[in-house]
């Protein structure tokens, strides 16, 4: 078993590098502290092993944990800034908007406050290997799951632990969860969460069924997914649902009689109210409803699944989460069942994807004329963490680019209107223009450092910007060892925003850290059609380039009814072409248009870095 010393060697091997690796430099007061320490069960309070079954060791923390520190250990704690790179506006700006992360799920989760959601929801990578979780492309995704398979089944459990503790400090005390897993690690999860959540918090293993094309011809077809289901404590919300039943007559078609004659009030009831529900589950097919919600990728999960589980286990208002949100299941019910939610993911495509189905959700709520459309409908904020766009960042205003970058640089912010910006522990802090075109020049360096000067005890200030003009790096180097004019020896470092030294105090604490302190830039796109037929268009974008460094084009999204909010034509949000390491995405399609005349597309195109932009047109269709 994994948790044998040969099995775990390898692991603990790895967690004490990374604890000789990590120093006691910590700004994590940067960021208002809004977690709280998870208290985990003690196996007396809650593993109660009958006696005849033996004494059974079992580890009393989850794997990897530490009594202390938890999981800081291996993943130190990151204060980095949100980026709020969008906000879709339903027309309610006074409702508390619903937000949609890009970045590392981990992370997002420690600057979210305690005791703040009602359900989370998560369908996690399972553990059949790397290829099989890497679905969109991005490399985030294939540096995580590069990194949680490389040492096995010890590896992805201490992995997803940390996340759980996460969620189980985020859930309210009327909360619960539900892990959405297979075969592969269903049984070693369950273990974990019994440490996590407690053995008595257990509610449910729910097993889902579903049918598809035989694979194998030496085993069973392995046709179901189990949902392991826990409360916060035995407090949880839950009201149980209920199906459509026939007497006699069983959910799987099978014949029988459950009632005795005298009791035909109860099976009147129960056809009228219908049937309380199992923990088994045949009844959420693949069918039409569902062929119409693919988006393209492979793990996409019915609406009716997440609907029975939103339903019993909150109520309307409630808040949802869903972090590993892929294409948007689970936002997207909890909209329509009035709901708010939390989503993330580490994947720019999946979030863009989730976006554009959101955003597409509202149309077809607001065109039906249903009741759905009396309910307002909150904001979308999307948000970013780790990984920041430039072009969003140059349109901040002074201040809140100053603001930005001192957080992300470590430090803390000041107000006023001379050259002090903030503070990194005793040292001034500088931020030069949020547009790249402005160099900081060498009047600026010697106004600073004039600045620094008239503090008492300093003779050291650091700089930040885009870019330094050669006079301002010369002048700082001759304020190293000689005096100029009236300034003292005062020494003052030019750091570039994005460079290594500027997110030394992120890298040093973690190897794999050096990846969550990015800033990228936006694709440049390149469009033709021609028309192929009556109303009937080929759009070619496999000119556009990626302009990031070591970065490609991974997904093209097509929107042919463009109105200024881009919302995926349904079938044109995520595709491939090829298969293996040959996969790339869609850059030509075809399109027949429902009218002729003037019509506005658009197209978004994102790299796997996170690299995204919108191009759009107005064409005449004949």
């Amino acid at each position: 078993m994994f948790v044998s010393d040969g099995g775990i060697t390898p692991l603990k091997k790895k967690v004490t590098q990374e604890l000789d690796r990590i120093s006691d430099y910590s700004d994590v007061d940067v960021i208002e502290e809004v977690t709280q320490v998870t208290e985990i069960p003690k196996q007396p309070e809650f593993y109660k092993i009958p006696r005849r079954f033996g004494s059974i060791p079992v580890d009393e923390l989850p794997l990897g944990c530490d009594k202390d520190k938890q999981y800081y250990k291996i993943y130190p704690r990151v204060a980095l800034p949100f980026q709020k790179a969008d906000r879709v506006s339903f027309g309610h700006p006074e409702l508390e908007s619903n937000r949609l992360f890009w970045g590392d799920n981990l992370h997002v989760m420690r600057m979210l406050p305690s005791n703040s959601i009602d359900l989370i929801y998560i369908d996690p990578p399972f553990f059949s290997g790397r290829n099989y979780n890497v679905i969109f492309g991005d490399q985030n995704e294939i540096r995580s799951f590069t990194d949680i398979w490389e040492g096995g089944m010890p590896s992805y459990l201490v992995w997803l632990n940390a996340r759980l503790l996460e969620m189980k400090r985020l859930l309210k005390p009327t909360g619960s969860i539900y892990i959405h897993l297979d075969y592969h690690a269903s049984h070693y999860v369950k273990v974990e969460m019994d440490k996590i959540f407690g053995y008595d918090n257990f509610v449910n293993e729910i097993v889902w069924c579903y049918t598809g094309p035989r694979k194998s011809k030496k085993a069973y077809s392995k046709k179901h997914d189990v949902l392991l289901f826990y409360g916060k404590t035995d407090e949880y919300d839950f009201e149980p649902p209920r199906i459509p039943h026939k007497s006699g007559v069983h959910n799987t078609g099978q014949v029988f009689n459950s009632f005795r004659q005298g009791n035909q009030k109860m099976k009147k009831a129960m056809e009228r109210q219908g049937k309380l529900l199992e923990d088994w589950w045949i009844d959420i097919w693949a069918g039409d409803r569902y062929r119409k919600e693919l988006i393209g990728y492979p793990t996409q999960k019915p609406e009716a699944l997440l609907e029975r589980i939103i339903k019993a286990s909150s109520k309307e208002g409630d808040v949802i989460a869903d972090f590993f949100c892929g294409g948007g299941t689970v936002p997207a019910t909890a909209q329509k069942l009035n709901r708010k939610w939390i989503a993330c993911d580490q994947s720019r495509v999946a979030v863009a994807i989730t976006q554009g189905r959101l955003e597409s959700l509202h149309e077809k709520v607001a065109s039906t004329g249903t009741q759905q459309t009396l309910l307002p409908i909150p904001d979308i904020s999307v948000e970013y963490w780790g990984t920041y766009e430039i072009p969003a960042l140059e349109a901040l205003a002074d201040m809140e680019f100053r603001n930005f970058v001192v957080s992300a640089y470590g430090g803390r912010t000041t107000s006023g209107d001379g050259y002090i910006h903030g503070y990194k522990r005793q040292s001034p802090l500088f931020v030069g223009s949020s547009k790249q075109k402005n160099r900081v020049t060498k009047a600026d360096v010697i106004k600073f450092a004039r600045e620094v000067k008239e503090i008492k005890g300093h003779n050291k200030g650091v700089m930040l910007a885009w870019s330094f003009a050669p006079s301002a790096r010369t002048v700082a180097e001759k304020l190293r060892g000689e005096n100029h004019a009236d300034i003292d020896l005062i020494q003052i470092t030019l750091t570039d925003i994005g460079s290594d030294s500027f997110k030394d105090h992120i890298s040093r604490l973690h190897d794999e850290y050096k990846s969550l302190l990015t800033f990228i830039l936006p694709p440049e796109i390149f469009l033709h059609h021609k028309r192929m037929g009556s109303m009937t268009y080929e759009f070619d974008a496999s000119e556009s380039i990626a302009l990031n460094r070591g970065s490609k084009i991974v997904n093209v999204q097509w929107d042919f009814d463009y109105q200024g909010r881009f919302t995926p034509t349904q079938g044109f949000a995520y595709g491939r072409q090829g298969s293996g390491d040959k996969i790339k995405p869609l850059f030509v399609v075809k399109h027949k248009f429902k009218h002729i005349g003037k019509i506005h597309i658009a197209c978004r195109v994102q790299d796997d870095l996170g690299g995204e932009k919108i191009h759009s047109e107005i064409i005449s269709v004949r």
